[in-house]
């Protein structure tokens, strides 16, 4: 290894905004962290400040590559929080309002009238997407009618639209480089996923001028140099992916079939099936998994809004641990949920149910419900909304050996065991536990010569722990009785 193969990975993500250096062996030699605040100006509305965003992402990347283990970084990797949507002028670089972030509800009645108006099932074939408040288009849509003057301005192609990487790309490019990746472009509802291009018709519908758009690249290219005065040099940008996709990556699920769930502040699953996008018949997403060389690569995907995110929930909103830790030795004291049944749709149920109108509910208390029940109720949510995905996977014909986990909630061994319980499937954990940046890093390293193949990155992947089930069939039909009860209950 030579010092000229370390990577910079930018992980920019919902709650914090992280850089890592990667050595030429794909092992992590420096890190820097800082918490991005959450903005929530009205009930289901979630925002985040894109000014806070750049400021934290300067500032990481200056205190690794500032470190001796940051030296000759030879390119770097972008991953991001997806969907997440920002507007800016494109001659002062400056935002038009905040970020609205993936999480946010606002426009669940412009999905709503789309929907009555029948337009879902052609937009679905197009983009592999519903029409949900989720995706970014009705973000676009909101900010042009909404923040004073934006329509006009877009019109006059004077804004600039981006998620989270693209507006970083075009930072830390000097606004010289206004370009996305497939895999964000694809969460957008409004690139065609089987063109791999923005779809006119798409645009025409939801009244977004074309002269938004950024140019979409593969995963792994040279999307531009940085600014020189911004790290005492230009570095190349060669890598972006949404942080789902990166996941994917890192985790080296490369073969049709092979899946991977990545609990963070949501848990998404996604599912490799090769080369053809498979249409869902029970509600989950198509998506591009990764594209290389100009060949796509596609995916089912099943996305929960909220699983670390409970967790944080009990810890800053209800107080009821100093930290998320706390929450292992608590559920696993218990000899069952006493049960209790926590349904976390703070913002909404994802897949497969799609309702934007459902709220979070804790059922079955009684005087005997104390704190360990609640946290305990909290992580097994996790589990059962992971199981209400791969059940939907399997009715569309897939049903993997076994599921490879990431993310921040993967090092509760408690939560590990339980999910292979409920799965009734082994549950792998990688070596590695910085997938998602290890995915962006590999991804420039492909293109800048440091990783040579995707076998090359294939044969880095190392299993660190593997979850047997060991749940009686009997105790886990009842467990998941209660959880489709609950779930029923809190259904608009």
């Amino acid at each position: 290894m030579t010092i000229a193969s370390n990577i910079l990975a930018i992980d920019q993500g919902t709650t914090s905004t992280r850089a890592i250096v990667f050595d030429g062996e794909a092992r992590p030699a420096a890190a820097a962290q800082r918490e991005l605040p959450q903005i929530y100006p009205s009930s289901g509305w979630v925002e985040h400040d894109p000014e806070e965003i750049w400021r934290a992402t300067l500032e990481v990347c200056r205190a690794v590559l500032a470190d001796p283990a940051g030296a000759g970084v030879a390119a770097i990797g972008i991953t991001n929080q997806r969907e997440t949507t920002v507007i800016w002028d494109r001659e002062t670089g400056v935002p038009v309002c905040n970020a609205i972030v993936w999480q946010d509800r606002r426009t669940a009645e412009w999905c709503a009238r789309l929907k009555r108006a029948g337009h879902e099932a052609e937009v679905t074939e197009r983009t592999g997407l519903l029409l949900d408040p989720y995706f970014s288009a009705g973000k676009i849509a909101w900010i042009l009618a909404n923040v004073a003057g934006a329509g006009a301005a877009a019109k006059k192609g004077k804004l600039a639209f981006g998620t989270i990487d693209c507006f970083l790309l075009w930072r830390l490019t000097g606004g010289r480089v206004h370009a996305t990746d497939a895999t964000n472009a694809a969460r957008t509802l409004l690139f065609n996923i089987h063109t791999q291009e923005w779809d006119r018709d798409l645009l025409r519908l939801f009244d977004i001028p074309p002269s938004l758009l950024p140019a979409v690249y593969d995963n792994a290219a040279a999307f531009g140099a940085t600014e020189p005065a911004l790290f005492g040099r230009p570095i190349l940008v060669a890598g972006m992916a949404g942080d789902q996709q990166a996941a994917t990556v890192g985790q080296a699920c490369f073969q049709p079939g092979m899946v991977k769930s990545t609990y963070g502040t949501g848990c998404f699953v996604l599912l490799n099936t090769g080369d053809r996008p498979v249409a869902s018949r029970r509600r989950l997403l198509t998506t591009v998994a990764y594209r290389l060389h100009g060949r796509p690569t596609y995916a089912l995907e099943g996305s929960i809004f909220s699983a670390g995110a409970a967790v944080q929930w009990l810890r800053d909103g209800l107080r009821l641990i100093a930290s998320a830790g706390d929450s292992e030795a608590l559920a696993s004291a218990l000899a069952d949920n006493g049960g209790v049944y926590m349904v976390p749709a703070f913002t909404g149920l994802g897949a497969p149910h799609w309702d934007p109108h459902a709220r979070g509910a804790i059922f079955g208390l009684t005087r005997d419900t104390g704190i360990a029940q609640i946290v305990r109720a909290a992580l097994e949510s996790v589990s059962y909304q992971t199981r209400d995905l791969v059940v939907a996977m399997a009715n569309d014909g897939a049903r993997p050996a076994a599921l490879r986990v990431d993310g921040g909630m993967v090092a509760n061994e408690w939560l590990m065991q339980f999910l292979a319980d409920v799965l009734d499937m082994p549950v792998e954990r990688p070596s590695s536990g910085e997938t998602t940046a290890l995915g962006a890093a590999y991804l420039a390293g492909l293109q800048t010569g440091v990783f040579g193949s995707l076998d090359d990155i294939q044969a880095r992947w190392q299993c660190a722990a593997r979850y047997e089930p060991a749940l009686a069939a009997d105790e886990r039909g009842r467990l998941l009785g209660g959880w489709d009860n609950a779930v029923s209950r809190v259904r608009n």
